[in-house]
């Protein structure tokens, strides 16, 4: 495992083109387009403020700048760096953008949700989508590009309307509550609540292989529904104390390593900043383990309560779920035993974790100075070599699972994994299956 030196970026802008040729930083209104294999700069761009959002168009040829406090999208070309597009919302606002799945398609959001607004690059078209849903994730694409579902807030009634993305008109609308699930064709497969009179639902996910879908909810548990006849498979619990004989209980253990009066230099101490950083491990604990909880405040909105993260390994054989009132916690379930897999417990809440695209691995963060990896064959705990005391905030994964990039305050890194090795070690097969996307889902 080797990392790059650091780089400066503004409000954790970083992403990879999806093609995993490109890495695109931003650092404050600039824009600076990177070689992923040298790290060399390939091409800079100067906005007209500083950057609040930023994203790649699916064919990686151009990159989407979004200047929200005014109003403004700047579009940039990786082919012709003299070509530019400025897109002025005016004095409606702008609050979010991104591209369609086709790369031609600006769609921004206005303030206060009051509509879409599709720009073309192409034909210099625009249309207007109304009504949009004030709430976190209210707009998706199939997998093929073809469709666009919509959360719309329509006459006191949250609907959920799918449109043709070929020219933006409404194809279905359906009333939703609670999960229902749809057919393209607008057929009601099924519908699904656990419980009644009570906070519910606060987070779903797809498996990649399309074969389950987990619900997390504030009670603490994850339903699994099997996608033939849409019922409940099983489902998992977070209790605070750990029994399963066939799960194991991974603790971070922190140490602090001892200091001579050799290594007390002014040098040192000055230059040398990892000189006291906390060594960390991982260790097995013997059964039954208690794990911290932290009860939430039932006078304060939104709780901390509830299963909020979900993620599928790329192979659908895991999922990983965090549980918010065990902040510090990590959960890896087998979805092939339909069992507790591993427990990780950290020393700090985890900020951030995510699959390896091509197998089973999981990276996460936890605001310190460290990435952790779990994999079936183990944990670890690595010690990012930066000076400046480089904490890593989030992580993102290059798309062929070679490195990671790792996101501090105002850095970045790469952190290179020696995949060959890892692969002949533990026999991940290096292939993906992908979601059929034949179902819609709604939750409210």
């Amino acid at each position: 495992m080797n990392f790059s030196e650091v780089f400066k970026q503004s409000n954790q802008l970083c992403k990879v083109s999806p093609d995993g040729k490109y890495l695109a930083t931003c650092v404050q209104y600039r824009l600076v387009v990177r070689d992923v294999s040298t790290l060399q700069i390939l091409q800079l761009y100067t906005c007209l403020d500083q950057i609040s959002h930023m994203d790649w168009a699916s064919d990686s040829l151009f990159i989407l700048c979004a200047m929200y406090k005014r109003g403004l999208v700047q579009v940039w070309s990786l082919e012709q760096p003299d070509w530019h597009c400025k897109i002025d919302e005016g004095s409606i606002g702008l609050l979010s953008s991104r591209w369609s799945p086709d790369g031609r398609h600006v769609l921004n959001t206005t303030e206060f949700h009051l509509r879409i607004t599709v720009w073309s690059l192409c034909t210099k078209a625009v249309s207007y989508i109304k009504y949009p849903k004030a709430c976190q994730k209210g707009i998706d694409f199939s997998r093929d590009g073809c469709y666009m579902a919509l959360a719309e807030r329509r006459d006191c009634k949250d609907y959920v309307s799918v449109f043709v993305c070929d020219d933006w008109h409404l194809l279905r609308q359906r009333v939703c509550y609670k999960v229902l699930l749809y057919s393209l064709d607008g057929r009601l497969l099924s519908t699904y609540s656990a419980y009644e009179w009570s906070l519910g639902i606060k987070s779903v996910t797809w498996c990649p292989s399309s074969q389950f879908l987990a619900i997390g909810s504030y009670d603490e548990k994850v339903r699994i529904l099997n996608h033939i006849t849409w019922k409940k498979v099983t489902q998992f619990e977070h209790p605070a104390t750990i029994n399963n004989t066939k799960a194991v209980v991974y603790k971070e253990v922190e140490r602090r390593p001892a200091v001579g009066s050799d290594d007390l230099s002014l040098h040192n101490i000055t230059i040398g900043t990892t000189l006291f950083n906390t060594q960390s491990k991982y260790e097995i604990c013997p059964l039954p383990v208690q794990l911290p909880v932290v009860k939430p405040d039932p006078d304060r909105a939104n709780p901390k309560i509830g299963v909020s993260t979900l993620a599928f390994s790329s192979d659908s054989r895991y999922l990983a779920t965090k549980n918010d009132n065990m902040a510090s916690v990590v959960w890896v379930w087998d979805m092939q035993k339909m069992s507790l897999e591993a427990v990780l417990e950290q020393t700090s809440a985890v900020r951030c974790f995510q699959w390896d695209p091509q197998r089973p691995r999981l990276a996460l963060c936890t605001g310190n100075t460290k990435l952790y990896l779990w994999s079936p064959a183990g944990c670890v705990s690595v010690q990012v070599p930066t000076e400046g005391g480089f904490q890593v905030q989030s992580l993102n994964w290059h798309c062929s699972g070679d490195s990671l990039i790792l996101l501090g305050k105002e850095q970045l890194c790469l952190c290179y994994m020696d995949t060959d090795q890892e692969d002949k070690r533990s026999g991940y097969a290096r292939t993906t299956n992908w979601n059929r996307n034949l179902w819609m889902f709604v939750c409210s």
